[in-house]
């Protein structure tokens, strides 16, 4: 239910400085969705309740790549926590999933 753009950068680092992504946040692949950065793979309902809700935060991540989270699927997902991210680094958990 997006609509995206997507871009190829030489260096996502720059993004994630930009958008207040914490180093411990980071993970694969950086997106900004109307301000917001979502970094790593953050189920699309978060993303959702995001927008609806529109917390005093920079984003949203998945830090790592956790098997079972989207995009990662497999045979034994694992638990795993979507953490929201202020500018200023602070990190508090957004929303959980058990895994198996």
């Amino acid at each position: 239910g997006f609509d995206v753009d997507f871009e190829n950068v030489p260096d996502t680092a720059l993004y994630r400085k930009k958008y207040g992504v914490p180093d411990a946040m980071q993970s694969c692949h950086t997106a900004v969705v109307d301000g917001y950065a979502i970094e790593g793979h953050v189920p699309a309902a978060d993303v959702q309740r995001l927008l609806k809700e529109r917390p005093k935060v920079a984003g949203l991540a998945v830090p790592g790549m956790v098997m079972g989270s989207p995009g990662m699927e497999g045979p034994a997902p694992q638990p795993y926590s979507v953490m929201s991210f202020t500018a200023d680094g602070k990190t508090s958990v957004y929303s959980k999933y058990p895994g198996k």
